[in-house]
């Protein structure tokens, strides 16, 4: 080495600046720099001028996880959603954020659940108990939606952040959401209906529903639906009619519902039902288009009689919405509220098990 070279450092160019060199370089103490970046105590305004300008001069950024890692800190994310032990669908939900809790555990998250069965006496119920915990964060799953957007009102006062899974009630974008476009979920299946059909066809939208099916999942699918064949008004050879029933009155399917029916829609889960009906019948010819890979439904699609799946990957969604909330309280970081979820059309051929 040449004795008269010489090295410089920049430090904003390698960003390892630190509250000890600031300290030195503004000729304060330590203690001095941490109250000015935290905003505590009283600070002469020359001393904060000073401190803020070799800050933006060398950059700083303060450790977050390292800080909440050495404070010990634990954040408690309340998890408000239908018990899964029947329901496929929402267990993948809590598979999905039983990732995410695992996976930040070392972070000091902790899940505190709030289950209900899927009626509104206990939806109810456990709404008190929401309201009655101290949390950091809320995952929720707006099921019931006049029920729901009164809760979310209340909750507001808490102001703590939330974020929900599977339906987004927050017109306005007051809390995140994660999950599908619903209406643009109907659009599509619209569209898989028209594909390859020249003859006159009667569509049938097959609701079978719950208690609870005025949603704005379920209405925007079927809203989002009829608004492709509005936009596409060359598509005048589809007649549409509905047919709606309750969980309980699924035995009263019948032959006559489907005279003359070559697609059928449904705007949930339960296209197994028709497809185990049409399966029974031995009634061939009618496409049917349904959401979400419940093992019912992939049985019949497997076997032709279902054509279409559109799956919204639930397991994702419970992930992501602990990761938002992670994100959010933990990190400190700016997230996108808004977080929709790429809508899968899942035939028998690319539906990875039947190449077993």
């Amino acid at each position: 080495m040449l004795p008269n070279c010489f090295y410089i450092f920049n430090l904003k160019r390698i960003n390892i600046i630190t509250i000890k060199k600031i300290a030195e370089l503004a000729n304060v103490s330590a203690g001095t720099v941490d109250r000015i970046i935290h905003k505590r105590g009283q600070v002469a305004q020359e001393t904060v001028d000073k401190v803020n300008a070799i800050i933006e001069e060398f950059g700083y950024t303060r450790n977050i996880l390292a800080s909440n890692l050495a404070l010990n800190k634990k954040f408690h994310f309340a998890v408000f959603l239908p018990k899964s032990e029947t329901l496929e669908y929402w267990k993948s939900q809590a598979e999905g954020i039983e990732k995410a809790a695992l996976e930040f555990s070392k972070f000091g998250i902790v899940l505190d659940y709030f289950f209900y069965d899927y009626n509104l006496a206990s939806f109810k119920e456990t709404v008190q108990k929401v309201m009655q915990f101290d949390c950091d964060g809320l995952l929720f799953a707006p099921i019931f939606y006049d029920d729901s957007v009164r809760f979310l009102k209340e909750y507001e006062k808490k102001n703590i952040p939330v974020v929900m899974i599977d339906s987004n009630i927050s017109e306005e974008n007051e809390h995140a959401y994660v999950g599908q476009d619903a209406f643009q979920s109907g659009y599509l299946a619209g569209r898989l209906i028209s594909f390859a059909v020249k003859n006159e066809r009667q569509v049938l939208i097959f609701k079978i529903t719950r208690e609870i099916e005025s949603t704005s999942v379920y209405q925007q699918r079927i809203k989002g639906f009829y608004s492709y064949f509005e936009d596409h008004n060359e598509l005048t050879h589809f007649k549409f009619s509905e047919v709606t029933l309750k969980d309980s009155g699924i035995d009263q399917l019948s032959l006559e519902m489907f005279s003359g029916i070559n697609s059928v829609f449904v705007p949930n889960s339960r296209a197994y039902i028709v497809a185990d009906f049409l399966n029974k019948n031995n009634i061939k010819g009618v496409r049917i288009i349904g959401f979400d890979l419940l093992k019912e439904n992939i049985e019949y699609l497997n076997k032709g009689v279902i054509d279409f799946l559109i799956n919204q990957r639930p397991e994702e969604q419970g992930y992501l919405g602990i990761n938002y909330l992670y994100k959010k309280l933990v990190l400190q970081e700016e997230t996108e509220r808004t977080h929709y979820i790429p809508l899968e059309i899942i035939l028998k051929e690319n539906y990875f098990p039947v190449r077993k």
